[in-house]
């Protein structure tokens, strides 16, 4: 499992593919192997799709139509073939490339090395028939509510197994790893080192390995330049950072005999839901992590706006981790 730390690839997708080359990398072949890609399918995103069949080779492509949208091409081997992806080469290309460097026309010695030899694998397109199916603007508001609510069973191991009794976030014992014990990095966006710890304080972070061993002649932070495409072994929010003993007081259910290989801490575009922070109860005075006192004329700041052509469908859900 790797951590990418946002929603869409759009803004990286080359380190997208790095991605998925380094989780199928691991796969030994002696099962079978399900690949659910992404509902991106205009634009670059149908080229990412094309490079990650070219990459990944499968033995059959399942294509589900859309509702009354005849804009895809049916994804057959020999439409693979001959259309470019994001970033490799159609035939054409890649003939024309062989042509220009040794003057010789035969396709098949240009194969492996452009990246563009004939897919093998069956197409099995599926026309669905359950309502709605496909229409704009419900997925994305649909797998935000499935998001949130994963990430709600994922912090429920960390509540008693006693039914009803549902701890806040500021009742659970944290584990302290010290500043010089991991590193860390913003995924996302670029973050000043000056205030690299008002980010990742009360932030969803993603519990990283790197093969390197970290190296601190100081008591930290240490700060990597680079992401990493490491493995993931679990998840966790930063309860808070303790300047005066550098310190990150992390919470996360993964075990310690896991968590003791957890040398990187990863922040992405993962937000914790709403109702973990604004719906602990038994608090007195201001919520932990929560205000209402807040300056937007800070830079960086500002208000979630909605998109006015988008209706929302309202859900209620309780913010109950058993």
């Amino acid at each position: 499992m790797v951590y990418y730390g946002q929603t869409s690839c759009e803004q990286d997708t080359e380190r997208y593919l790095d991605v998925v080359k380094y989780v199928f990398s691991s796969y030994k072949k002696e099962v079978p192997l399900i690949i659910n890609t992404m509902g991106w399918v205009k634009g670059e995103g149908l080229l990412l799709l094309m490079d990650i069949i070219r990459l990944l080779s499968p033995s059959h492509v399942v294509q589900m139509d859309v509702y009354d949208w005849k804009a895809m091409a049916p994804l057959t081997p020999e439409y693979v073939h001959v259309t470019p992806g994001l970033y490799t080469k159609d035939k054409q290309q890649a003939k024309c490339k062989k042509m220009s460097t040794s003057g010789g026309d035969d396709w098949r010695s240009s194969e492996g090395a452009g990246g563009a030899s004939t897919p093998e694998y069956k197409l099995l397109y599926v026309h669905p028939e359950f309502p709605r199916a496909g229409v704009a603007g419900e997925a994305r508001v649909h797998s935000g509510i499935l998001r949130d609510m994963s990430i709600l069973g994922y912090l429920g191991q960390l509540q008693s197994p006693d039914v009803g009794t549902v701890l806040p976030l500021h009742s659970l014992v944290p584990y302290q790893v010290p500043f010089n014990a991991v590193a860390l990095r913003v995924v996302h966006t670029d973050v000043a080192p000056t205030n690299i710890m008002y980010a990742v304080n009360a932030s969803w972070v993603g519990l990283c390995r790197i093969p390197d061993e970290i190296r601190c002649q100081t008591d930290g932070p240490v700060l990597l330049t680079q992401t990493p495409v490491c493995d993931c072994l679990g998840f966790g929010i930063v309860r808070g950072v303790e300047m005066e003993k550098k310190l990150y007081h992390v919470l996360t259910p993964v075990p310690p005999e896991n968590l003791r290989l957890v040398n990187c801490l990863l922040l992405g575009n993962i937000a914790i839901p709403n109702c973990v922070l604004v719906g602990q109860q038994g608090v007195e005075g201001e919520i932990p992590y929560v205000t209402s006192d807040y300056n937007y004329s800070i830079l960086g700041s500002g208000k979630l706006k909605k998109k006015k052509h988008f209706k929302r469908r309202e859900y209620a859900f309780e913010c109950d981790y058993a």
